[in-house]
């Protein structure tokens, strides 16, 4: 049983169909059959039954096909730790706007210690192989791995007379200027932060980091996520009144990148 066989079986497998499966593999049908036909006679067993159009997979296919796929991810994983630096797995990763440096390098730094050899390259946006986000932004059909929970806090200038508030009232706020963000999705859970009458909007932005960067011009207050604030040096932050407001953040993609062996491994590691 080699790695041809096994890939020649799996693609059997997913296709359901020898021409297809041998269109895919740029072999000829006979090529294939003979194949998958050494492999059943190696294993004392029928994997595939044909039928006038495609094939059946038997009751043993089926408990080859997970084997498989481990076997191939295990070759292949084991050939990625002994290339070159120049031949190294690549890993994109999306990230979206909003997500402070200091999530980022935590991923970065678990990535390090489960793929040290592979090639991270990063991206802004909706891309990649995976992407690090928040969980109320998922793309359609995408899964979530839960890494980092975090509340939203008000955002204010070093010094400004809300930070020596004693405990801080809802009829405060009302009163104060904002920097909004209409656009961004968490905008309607700060509109009763804002007051009845939608608040005094001094500016808008179109995410949170341009909205601190208002804040720290002097435009007004804001809101955002506690990871945001803390990198900005010239900004002081408190809780927000009554039931604390919270984000997630974490691992986005799409259930076709298991199929990647380093991503699987990858995930299956963040997963806990």
């Amino acid at each position: 049983m080699d790695k041809r066989q096994l890939k020649a079986f799996m693609c059997v497998f997913e296709e359901r169909n020898i021409t297809r499966a041998a269109a895919l593999l740029n072999l000829t049908q006979p090529a294939l059959s003979a194949t998958i036909k050494a492999l059943e006679e190696e294993l004392g067993t029928l994997l595939f039954e044909r039928k006038p159009r495609g094939v059946e997979v038997t009751e043993d296919a089926r408990v080859l096909y997970p084997h498989a796929r481990r076997m191939i991810g295990d070759m292949s994983a084991l050939a990625c730790r002994f290339r070159k630096k120049q031949d190294k797995v690549q890993l994109n990763i999306g990230i979206e706007q909003d997500i402070a440096a200091a999530h980022l390098g935590n991923l970065i730094g678990r990535i390090s210690l489960v793929l040290p050899e592979v090639l991270v390259t990063l991206d802004p946006g909706c891309t990649g192989d995976i992407r690090l986000g928040c969980e109320n932004l998922l793309c359609e059909d995408e899964l979530f791995i839960p890494m980092f929970d975090e509340s939203y806090v008000l955002a204010f200038p070093q010094n400004h007379p809300i930070g020596q508030v004693g405990k801080l009232t809802l009829e405060q706020l009302h009163e104060q200027p904002w920097v909004m963000s209409p656009e961004h999705e968490s905008h309607q859970r700060f509109l009763p932060l804002y007051g009845a009458s939608g608040g005094i909007s001094r500016a808008n932005a179109g995410n949170f980091t341009l909205a601190l960067d208002l804040v720290a011009a002097g435009f007004g207050l804001t809101i955002a996520p506690a990871s945001l604030v803390e990198a900005h040096c010239e900004l002081s932050s408190r809780p927000l009144p009554g039931h604390p407001l919270m984000r997630r953040v974490g691992i986005c993609y799409a259930i076709q990148a298991q199929l990647n062996p380093t991503i699987e491994l990858l995930l299956a590691n963040l997963d806990h």
